[in-house]
């Protein structure tokens, strides 16, 4: 019976004692792990259950990103959505911290670029041109910079920085033609030490060496020498520019120059202004103009409305704009005619 027994001095005995620790420490580990691992989630889904209502702070993106190791463009996909609800500033402030908990300098130019487009997006113009400039110091040729910081030089009318970042563009073999017309022309227009006819002449000097210009020039002429505008009328694409010339006054309209153009003659008869029984290529004139001389009643009712489509990207925009809101390409937006319900002004007025 004593064989069955094992003494302490017996080295059976010290390796089954070795595995019974290790037996018992492995358990005591994994069982914390799993406890660690099933708080971590817990808190994680919490963090996420309040994201899912828009109450995430700043810091709760870098403790995402630094206790649970949340993949860094995980961060950015759930930063970047407010943006997409129109909540830049909270985009902007998340970017911040990141950058201050980030190293990596890959990392570091991505969020300076997504800081540099939301504060343009936000309408920071200045706050974008001081993170882009930021960026080309270390990044010289990040061209995404480049053209955000041409496009705010643009509408902060600082048109020789402007001219310099096209330089820099056409250095990475960018072909800038168009963006250099495009920017003198705006230069001359909003220049103040030009006298109005020097203005006019080299505007329309611009307009003959690039059509493609014509919007920006009628909508010139129209502003300041309505005269000078109808002399030249027929020299635009009058499609592109049909709703500058419908929503002209009547008081303002050269019916000598209307009637020596069909298409003029056409509009003006969708607008009851005249008579004209020719039959134009766009169909929604021909029908406003019919229901003024058969049913003046429902001609009322009805008017024509007006939306703009990029050629390169193809987006619908409301409202026209010399650069298309959507991928800022220069003079891409064509106009398109079309029939809408015509909304009186009285209707939304309260008598009270």
């Amino acid at each position: 019976m004593d064989g069955i027994f094992l003494d302490y001095d017996d080295p059976l005995f010290g390796v089954i004692v070795f595995f019974i620790i290790v037996f018992v420490a492995s358990f005591l580990t994994y069982s914390y792990n799993i406890y660690k691992e099933k708080v971590a989630r817990s808190e994680y889904k919490e963090l996420l259950n309040r994201f899912g209502i828009g109450n995430l702070d700043e810091a709760d993106y870098v403790h995402l990103y630094k206790t649970y190791n949340l993949p860094f463009d995980s961060i950015l996909l759930l930063a970047t959505s407010f943006v997409y609800k129109g909540d830049y500033n909270k985009s902007i402030s998340i970017y911040l911290t990141l950058l201050e908990h980030v190293q990596d300098k890959v990392k570091k130019e991505e969020l300076l670029e997504l800081l540099g487009t939301t504060y343009f997006k936000g309408g920071f113009l200045k706050r974008s041109v001081d993170i882009f400039l930021k960026l080309l110091e270390f990044s010289p040729r990040n061209q995404t910079a480049l053209k955000y910081l041409l496009i705010c030089y643009e509408k902060l009318k600082e048109y020789d920085k402007a001219f310099d970042v096209l330089e820099s563009l056409k250095e990475l073999n960018i072909d800038t033609k168009e963006e250099k017309i495009y920017i003198l022309l705006l230069k001359i227009i909003n220049d103040p030490l030009l006298t109005f006819e020097k203005k006019t002449y080299q505007v329309l000097q611009i307009y003959s060496s690039e059509p493609k210009t014509a919007r920006v020039v009628a909508q010139y002429l129209l502003t300041y020498n309505k005269e000078l505008f109808w002399k030249n009328v027929t020299t635009f694409n009058l499609i592109n520019i049909l709703d500058l010339l419908w929503y002209i006054n009547f008081n303002d309209i050269d019916f000598d120059v209307v009637k020596s153009n069909e298409f003029l003659e056409q509009i003006y008869a969708a607008k009851g202004y005249l008579i004209c029984d020719k039959a134009s290529h766009i169909v929604d004139l021909d029908i406003l103009a019919l229901l003024y001389t058969h049913n003046k009643e429902l001609r009322q009712k009805v008017d024509l409305g007006f939306e703009f489509v990029c050629n390169n990207c193809k987006k619908i925009h409301p409202m026209y704009e010399s650069r298309c809101p959507h991928c800022h390409t220069i003079l891409s937006l064509g106009t398109k005619a079309k029939l809408i319900k015509r909304i009186k002004i009285e209707e939304n007025i309260s008598l009270q």
